[in-house]
């Protein structure tokens, strides 16, 4: 079978810190993936690795059939949501992701106004970002993620300060781009965010996987 992504013999050290350890996944197209695990077991660092954001220490990350990192390439069919998105606050919603829209320069104004409408923003997309609410801010990451339609959509903690209606809204989201084939990798560190919504959960402990 050839997989969407594989993870071989993962490790990651920083200044003398074992981050991960000896991670192997093989994820396949057009499934959720969940990664669990409390603050610091090291999700958001093998996300980073798999997304092209951070450079292992040993090991290979192939998506596509490409050894990302041996061919020092950042995988193109993939965007991420990691960390909390470097938005600018005295710009609008809009205006904010046709600053990372004009990147790459691969999508029009509409395609960027789906996406907003997509995540309820619609009616806030000329609204400083900067008076958005946590959730709002979410959404707004989530949809950046979203419009340029890539193959596989990578979130860290997307629930993260959501209400129970948006929790809602960004898994009916989710599993909309799942049935269109998407791969789809979700951090998070509460289980009952993920349990519904994905095909396989993998949880962390210290850098290393310890149940799947």
């Amino acid at each position: 079978m050839d997989y969407k992504i594989e993870v071989k013999d993962l490790n990651l050290t920083i200044k003398s810190n074992v981050i991960l350890r000896n991670i192997n996944l093989k994820i396949e197209a057009g499934k959720i993936y969940g990664f669990i695990g409390r603050n610091g077991s090291g999700k958001s660092m093998l996300l980073k690795s798999i997304c092209g954001l951070l450079k292992p220490t040993t090991g290979n990350v192939i998506v596509d059939s490409e050894d990302i990192y041996k061919k020092d390439i950042f995988p193109s069919n993939t965007r991420a949501f990691i960390d909390k998105p470097s938005f600018i606050g005295n710009l609008t919603g809009f205006e904010n992701l046709k600053l990372l829209a004009d990147i790459q320069n691969k999508i029009t104004d509409e395609e960027i106004k789906m996406a907003l409408k997509k995540c309820d923003l619609e009616g806030q997309m000329n609204k400083k970002y900067g008076k958005y609410s946590l959730g709002m801010k979410q959404k707004l990451a989530i949809a950046s993620v979203l419009m340029e339609d890539p193959d596989i959509m990578i979130f860290d903690e997307p629930f993260n300060g959501v209400d129970n209606k948006s929790v809602e809204k960004i898994r009916s989201i989710l599993l909309t781009e799942k049935q269109k084939g998407k791969t789809i990798l979700i951090a998070t560190h509460i289980k009952e965010d993920i349990d519904l919504l994905c095909d396989v959960i993998y949880e962390l402990d210290l850098g290393e996987i310890i149940t799947s």
